[in-house]
């Protein structure tokens, strides 16, 4: 499968002002590409790449007073088939983690492990531990909690969408998430594109979805507690602790949103973009 992505994000700016731009596809799925995956700054000023902490492509410039446009299309080859699953999957002893998987049992902006750790206790302890135990903690999150854009609140922390039992879908995940960190399940909060591919198109224009990946056995695997089934043509752009990390623009300073335009769509193959894979 092909797959067509990309953005469209104008800004109004009143003076001068640095940004960090998470807008790349994640370097994991960088094979996959057919074109160059570049972010357009426009008016053209110089974009310098680096790789955070996280291991996410960044970009980071300068934008001049007045308007900016960022933009980019690019293709993407697919496997078409739905997240990948492992109904075995065996949750690992926090001292068996790698290393890298330490950091995601703990507390972070948006995820009060500490606060939750009875909660997640009552709600799942007696649960088979694995697979099996992240799939109820989704199921329960997209069963008790309400989703609608106008629920949308930068500060809302996962211990506030389990107290108002709403909100969009990075709270979903929010709270996915600090439960399985509560049951001492590494998680991480993960930001992309994900079409209508597979399923009734929405009514509301696309926006950059969310998701969360758990490590169990030996791997990260994909959840997504908004959704709670596995979906085709998920592409991953970023990952981090929780949205803090993994925001699609930062600017130092006061950057007016204007547009904001996002597309994902299936293509159909031809003989030369199969030829340039």
């Amino acid at each position: 499968m092909l797959i067509r992505l990309g953005y469209d994000i104008v800004f109004d700016i009143p003076r001068e002002v640095a940004i960090v731009a998470l807008l790349n596809v994640h370097p994991s799925r960088a094979h996959d590409l057919l074109e160059r995956d570049e972010v357009r700054v426009d008016p053209a000023t110089n974009v310098d790449c680096y790789y955070d902490s996280f291991g996410n492509r960044c970009s980071r410039f300068l934008a001049q007073a007045g308007q900016i446009r960022l933009s980019n299309s690019t293709l993407i080859h697919d496997s078409g088939k739905p997240d990948e699953a492992n109904l075995e999957a065996r949750e690992v002893p926090v001292q068996n983690l790698p290393n890298d998987a330490l950091r995601y049992p703990s507390n972070s902006r948006y995820c009060e492990v500490d606060r939750m750790s009875n909660i997640a206790a009552e709600l799942f302890g007696n649960v088979a531990p694995g697979w099996n135990r992240v799939q109820a903690v989704c199921a329960w999150v997209h069963e008790k909690v309400m989703f609608g854009y106008h629920f949308a609140d930068p500060t809302r922390t996962a211990l506030d969408v389990y107290t108002d039992r709403h909100g969009v879908c990075r709270d979903f995940q929010h709270l996915a998430v600090t439960l399985c960190r509560a049951l001492n399940i590494p998680a991480r909060y993960a930001t992309g594109y994900l079409g209508d591919i597979g399923v009734p198109a929405s009514p509301v224009a696309m926006v950059f979805s969310a998701w969360f990946e758990a490590y169990l056995e030996d791997r990260w695997w994909t959840f997504d507690a908004r959704h709670n089934q596995p979906r085709i043509g998920r592409v991953l752009m970023a990952v981090g602790l929780d949205a803090s990390d993994v925001a699609i623009t930062t600017s130092f300073g006061t950057a007016n949103l204007m547009q904001f335009t996002v597309f994902t769509d299936e293509v159909r193959e031809t003989a030369g973009e199969l030829s340039g894979r």
